[in-house]
């Protein structure tokens, strides 16, 4: 596959802040603000690569803070087609234990508030949410996993919670009885903002911990912050393990659901 002149972009999540060492520092400027961080572009194996740390560079912006509509702005600025948006989580079924990596398909958002459209008017738009995150980006990732022995699940649903704060049992335990699989605090509206940029999008969720309302085990104690950073840290070098595999076999964006999100989507007089 010929990947020449294409431009991948990952955002780094809690904990993840630096990526690749030979770097180019760009600032891009945007119509919503400044993005979280300038982006630095680098390369593996001869595929250009730009990344972002979606909290800042000392993580001085929490999720409900994060500008998702400058950073997404900003990564297609440098060229990036195709996105990988790794995050930690929380799990909320037991067969999803911490270290586990999950390749969600479906979002349920649970947030207020965020700014999470393009389309603002004059012109209306509609974009289909059926399917949010790419599937052949999706599958690319699950191959390398699997290539790499990661524990990896293809599939699953993220539940996105406002924050800072972390949820009560109740609402742990509600999440999990609808079915959905984990939970974080900022996939939504980043991964939706990338389909209405018509870009492709995969999220890497790495489970730190067990969600509070889990059934079927003992009592999980509440998540802290310190705790989930302990465990992403710990397997750190697995997520980069992960995406030095994964970025060479990222081809430039099929014409594929992402790419021709907004063919039917705009309302015309």
């Amino acid at each position: 596959m010929d990947s020449a002149g294409h431009v991948v972009g990952i955002f780094g999540g809690s904990g993840f802040y630096r990526f690749l060492d030979q770097v180019e520092e760009v600032a891009v400027d945007t119509p919503y603000g400044a993005p979280s961080a300038p982006i630095r572009l680098g390369e593996i194996e001869g595929v250009r690569v730009a990344f972002m740390p979606r909290h800042g560079d000392e993580h001085t912006l929490p999720p409900h803070r994060i500008d998702y509509r400058a950073n997404l702005w900003a990564m297609r600025e440098v060229g990036a087609r195709r996105i990988v948006g790794p995050s930690a989580c929380g799990s909320l079924k037991p067969e999803l234990e911490p270290g586990t990596f999950v390749l969600c398909d479906q979002f349920v958002d649970r947030t207020r508030g965020r700014e999470d459209t393009f389309y603002d008017g004059p012109r209306t738009t509609h974009v289909s949410a059926a399917e949010p995150y790419c599937p052949e980006l999706r599958s690319v990732l699950a191959a390398s996993a699997r290539d790499l022995e990661i524990p990896v699940v293809e599939g699953g649903t993220v539940v996105v919670i406002q924050g800072p704060r972390f949820s009560t049992r109740a609402e742990s335990r509600w999440f999990a009885s609808a079915g959905w699989d984990v939970i974080n605090m900022t996939q939504y509206p980043e991964a939706w903002l990338a389909r209405e940029l018509e870009l492709c999008y995969a999220n890497v969720s790495l489970v730190t911990d067990y969600d509070v309302g889990l059934e079927g085990m003992p009592e999980v104690e509440p998540v802290s912050a310190d705790a989930a950073f302990e465990v992403f840290a710990q397997n750190l070098d697995r997520l980069r393990a992960l995406l030095f595999r994964a970025v060479p076999r990222i081809g430039p964006q099929p014409d594929d659901i992402c790419a021709s999100a907004l063919a039917s989507a705009i309302v015309h007089n």
